[in-house]
């Protein structure tokens, strides 16, 4: 059975250089080039000041860093006149003075806090001795090691004391509240005594296991996958915390055991809520006549979709048709999912939790019910269906004439797979063949345009799985991108792209209207010039002072079909800055655009609901929606789609794990992809599963790390093993529990 994985989205329909969060990888490798000095590089604004309502309050604070004032001073001070922003004022006091960047005094009066030692931050945990603080109050993290932590977790809010340094070393600090739990609920191993059991959590990074007594067992064996609950911290150093296990997921190492897992430890939800499901089933399928009246009927022109084969969920269809003129018009439909989930609504409330729909190996967990997901919005072929349209006139070269937006009523022609396009592009046979190939033609046009103009072009590798009945995978593939999926992509992003130019637009003389933006800082300095010292050890070379997108894609073509490929398009695409949505419009490095949204994608992305609320907004002649209530909504979306990748990330690891655990004692050619003082990473080349060599298995020497060079070096022989260098290594275990692989080193092939 091939994964359930529709596939469809970013990694299909929109650029594969808009990239979001990462996770660590195999026992918690972090980047070797990882200075955490400054680390933000070009995210951090610097020089301007914070316009926002919480800025200029904390702006006021300190033009009079000695004045105590009380709350109808500061109202007065800062003209506020009406009750919405008298308690907008109060919310604002409340966070700072929980920030300590405000003193609360004698209940009721405020003064700025001069005490610069004392910082808010969130906790990174970098393993289990120490983690960072990453902070907005300070342009470096600060270090804090475990028994200063106070028991706080990964993402967890603190507030950190900054202790004094010796001639400039790092921050180090010690928490001394923790201000907000990210989470209280852990994903683990239970290993029982006689009455009582420790659970061992699965985030190797966290510095103590959880003790649950007898009582709050709720049935759970030894060697079970269980969700554990803290129901009380320790009030002294030393000790663990208490739990209680509330969820059993079974023994480790079984599919499901595992799965739910990690569903359980991204907190992503295992169904719907029976209200959220019942207000979907109420939904009428049938479409009125005076909906149809509102909207531009586009029945009668050829449409079609084009998928991955499994995929159920079509959210964007395309339509052509030729003008007198002899230009085409051009048609990208939307599924228009705000039509039937509206404002305040309960799946409007789910939707926005949950913000993106999560694929894992075997599973879709999506972000609105499948009344919705599958059937109503989802345009299906033979069927009517209600759209969100941006429709282009565009030539045989891709010059864009004309542009319109607006709600549609479409009737999908044809349903197409991937595979079924492609073979009408390649042989120019089958129904619909003309009309796909003169969109795989203007594609190629589009897509040339863009890369002139700076876009980056990699080719990121990835894995997918054949699955059995079961759920254990048969065998692991790289996903091939061929012509059908970038004619797609080139006209999502033209649609994103367009959507966005013309919301910012509105704004020309006057005050730029609320819209989300997708955006893309430039890589990190730094970050940029380690690796092009990585790139040069494979002979390749990146000017970190040149035409940064210009380098780039000279090096995919250089490295485009080798056996490095994977390893230097990972790195490359760390260098750069995480995409994210925001109401500010920062432009994107990668698609090298000055405006883009995401507008295509509502059946699966919160976001693209946003944006087609205000596009509609603005087209019926509304005013800038509350810039602030959207970027709450922006921050809270980058941060679920960072959290939905890592599952997905971790149930790939999970199942390239399952996978070698099979081939135990087999060989494979690799490559190194990663340098520890601990060991080497190895990427197998066939199936890009990735193991460890470790430095104790390598018995003809003793190695140590030279961290400058990104090698090993054996002390008497000298013998050199380096990053990128091509070797043979041996399968040794595979541990399901741990999600590791184990090597041990054959032979070095070709050395780098």
């Amino acid at each position: 059975m091939r994964s359930k994985r529709p596939s469809k989205g970013g990694r299909d329909k929109d650029s594969r250089n808009d990239r979001g969060g990462s996770r660590r990888g195999e026992s918690s490798r972090r980047e070797p080039s990882a200075d955490r000095g400054s680390r933000r590089g070009n995210d951090r604004k610097g020089g301007g000041k914070d316009r926002s309502a919480k800025g200029i309050v904390l702006e006021m604070f300190s033009s009079s860093p000695d004045t105590v004032f009380t709350q109808r001073q500061i109202t007065r001070r800062l003209g506020i006149v009406d009750k919405k922003g008298r308690e907008q004022l109060q919310g604002i006091l409340v966070n700072l003075v929980r920030e300590n960047k405000v003193l609360l005094i004698d209940g009721d009066k405020f003064q700025l806090n001069l005490r610069v030692n004392i910082i808010t931050g969130r906790v990174d945990l970098a393993n289990s001795k120490y983690a960072y603080i990453v902070s907005e109050d300070t342009e470096d993290d600060v270090r804090v090691f475990r028994e200063h932590l106070k028991y706080a977790m990964d993402g967890d809010l603190v507030k950190v004391e900054v202790l004094p340094t010796m001639h400039g070393g790092r921050a180090e600090g010690m928490v001394i509240e923790v201000l907000e739990r990210s989470r209280t609920e852990l994903v683990g191993l239970m290993e029982l005594t006689k009455n009582f059991g420790f659970v061992v959590p699965d985030f190797k990074r966290l510095y103590f296991d959880v003790f649950v007594g007898e009582r709050n067992l709720n049935g759970a064996q030894s060697g079970d996958k269980v969700l554990v609950k803290i129901i009380e911290w320790p009030k002294e150093p030393g000790k663990n915390p208490t739990g209680e296990v509330v969820r059993v997921f079974g023994q480790a190492g079984e599919h499901e055991a595992e799965i739910h897992s990690i569903m359980a430890e991204f907190g992503l939800p295992f169904e719907f809520p029976e209200a959220v499901e019942e207000e979907a089933e109420q939904i009428s399928d049938k479409i009125p006549a005076g909906e149809i009246a509102k909207r531009r009927d586009m029945r009668d022109v050829t449409t079609f979709t084009i998928d991955p084969a499994d995929a159920k969920d079509f959210d964007d269809a395309l339509s052509i048709q030729k003008l007198e003129n002899g230009n085409w018009e051009i048609g990208v439909h939307i599924a228009d999912v705000t039509h039937y989930v509206h404002p305040r609504s309960l799946l409007e409330k789910e939707a926005f939790h949950r913000a993106t729909s999560v694929y894992l190996v075997d599973r879709t967990i999506p972000m609105l019910p499948e009344r919705l997901s599958n059937n109503l919005c989802s345009l299906r072929p033979n069927e009517e269906k209600l759209t969100f349209s941006a429709v282009f006139e565009l030539d045989d070269n891709g010059k864009l004439y004309n542009e319109w937006f607006g709600r549609t009523i479409i009737y999908s022609d044809r349903r197409f797979a991937y595979e079924e396009a492609q073979e009408r592009i390649e042989t120019g046979k089958g129904d619909f063949a003309e009309e796909i190939n003169i969109l795989n033609g203007i594609a190629k046009k589009l897509q040339a345009k863009r890369f002139k103009n700076g876009a980056i072009s990699f080719e990121t590798v990835e894995v997918k799985f054949r699955l059995d009945e079961t759920g254990k995978p048969l065998s692991i593939y790289v996903k091939e991108r061929k012509d059908a999926h970038k004619l797609i992509e080139e006209f999502m992003l033209l649609a994103n792209k367009k959507v966005a130019e013309f919301v910012y637009g509105l704004g020309k003389g006057k005050k730029r209207p609320t819209m989300v933006y997708r955006t893309h800082g430039s890589p990190d300095p730094d970050k940029l010039s380690t690796f092009s010292l990585f790139a040069r050890k494979f002979g390749y070379k990146v000017d970190p002072e040149g035409d940064i997108s210009e380098e780039l894609n000279n090096l995919t073509h250089e490295i485009e079909g080798k056996p490095e490929q994977s390893v230097l398009q990972n790195l490359a695409i760390r260098t750069m800055a995480k995409a994210k949505y925001s109401t500010e419009p920062e432009g994107h490095f990668g698609l090298a655009f000055d405006h883009y949204s995401h507008f295509t994608s509502p059946i699966r992305r919160y976001p693209d609901m946003m944006a087609h609320r205000l596009l509609q907004h603005y087209l019926d002649g509304g005013t800038s929606e509350d810039k602030e209530a959207f970027e709450e909504r922006c921050r809270h979306s980058s941060e679920m789609e960072k959290r939905a990748a890592d599952a997905e990330r971790a149930s790939i690891k999970y199942k390239q794990v399952e996978f070698m655990k099979d081939t135990i004692g087999n060989q494979y050619k690799g490559i190194v992809s990663g340098v520890t003082e601990w060991g080497i990473f190895v990427e197998i080349e066939e199936n890009k599963c990735e193991g460890m060599v470790r430095l104790s298995s390598l018995n003809d020497d003793y190695y140590e790390l030279d961290a400058n060079n990104y090698r090993i070096i054996g002390r008497q022989s000298k013998r050199i093993i380096s990053f990128g260098d091509e070797v043979m290594v041996e399968i040794v275990s595979a541990n399901m529990a741990e999600r590791t692989i184990d090597m041990e080193l054959v032979e070095t092939l070709k050395r780098h």
